[in-house]
C-alpha cells in the first residue's frame, strides 16, 4: 500500500475511534486538507503530523506507527516494536 494512502488511513482511524471530526481540527489544518490527508492525496510534515498527533490525543509515534501498520498489513505491533527497538539500542 502506498504511505500517503496508509497514513491517510491511519489519521481517519485514530480520529474516529477519539469520536473527533474533521471539524475538531480547523486550528492545526482546514477540513479540506484533512480530507486530502485521509484519502491519501497529500503528505505530510513531520509538524503536521505532530500538530494532529496532538489534537488527536495520541503521541506523534502512535500516528506514525499506526500508518506502517497499514502500510505493511503483514506487520504485527510486537514485530514492529522489536525492530525499533534493536534499532534504537
Amino acid at each position: 500500500m502506498e504511505l500517503k494512502k496508509a497514513f491517510g488511513i491511519a489519521l481517519r482511524s485514530l480520529r474516529v475511534s477519539k469520536g473527533l471530526t474533521q471539524e475538531d481540527f480547523s486550528i492545526v489544518s482546514s477540513r479540506t486538507f484533512l480530507s486530502s490527508l485521509e484519502r491519501g492525496l497529500k503528505g505530510v510534515t513531520l509538524e503536521k503530523i505532530d500538530e494532529l498527533a496532538s489534537t488527536i490525543g495520541v503521541h506523534p509515534v502512535t500516528l506514525v506507527v499506526a500508518c506502517y501498520l497499514q502500510k505493511d498489513s503483514a506487520s504485527e505491533l510486537n514485530e514492529l516494536f522489536s525492530q525499533v527497538r534493536a534499532e534504537l539500542e
